[in-house]
């Protein structure tokens, strides 16, 4: 094995300690799933978890010199992912006034949709690199292998916790939105909700130094 395993354990159970505090990626699985149901709580969760692979990639590939050497595209990138969190909640919020869905089979929010919002709110939050590149050195051991298989274990363990955790999220949350749905008044209010969630995470990340 390329890494250490008492160095896996720790890091192990530090990341599940991270992964049940709700962050920005499980709200916005939260969010998708009371939209547009379990598939789509599932799909979202699918769709972060691919942004945080390209990110683990990317750690993993040196690429944080990047970031370090060119702190502006940190901050376009951050900005950026700000204002497409933004633009998602106006939309919900707008479509619910208008009475217009997305797609009436997925219960206002496509799978495919879901998939692809989670893949760009995931990689255009540069902090999530940020947080690879600072967090998993720490339970690297270079004299236990190659620096990158290290980088390539953890990495996948922690897209497997993390789809574990947010997955359970979404489901959960697709089922109790589904019933709640069906009630045109109450989706009116999910829509509004999750629309001011999103709101609320751009402008954090916005915010965010």
């Amino acid at each position: 094995m390329p890494v250490d395993p008492h160095l896996l354990t720790v890091f192990t159970v530090t990341t599940i300690v991270a992964l049940v505090t709700p962050g920005p990626d499980m709200l916005f699985v939260l969010g998708c799933g009371m939209r547009g149901g379990a598939r789509a709580g599932l799909l979202a969760t699918l769709g972060v978890i691919t942004g945080d692979a390209l990110y683990v990639v990317a750690a993993a590939a040196g690429l944080a010199v990047l970031l370090t050497t060119f702190p502006v595209v940190f901050t376009v990138l951050r900005f950026a992912g700000a204002a497409y969190l933004v633009y998602l909640g106006v939309q919900m919020i707008r479509k619910r006034k208008n009475g217009q869905v997305d797609d009436p089979a997925a219960g206002g929010m496509s799978g495919r949709r879901a998939f692809l919002n989670g893949v760009v709110s995931a990689a255009a939050n540069p902090q999530t690199f940020t947080f690879m590149v600072a967090f998993l050195p720490q339970f690297i051991d270079p004299a236990a292998g190659p620096v990158w298989a290290q980088f390539a274990v953890l990495g996948c363990v922690l897209i497997v916790l993390e789809f574990l955790a947010d997955g359970t999220v979404g489901v959960l949350a697709g089922r109790i939105g589904g019933w709640l749905r069906e009630r045109q008044a109450v989706r009116r209010r999910i829509d509004a909700a999750t629309g001011s969630l999103f709101i609320g995470l751009g402008v954090r990340l916005a915010a965010d130094r």
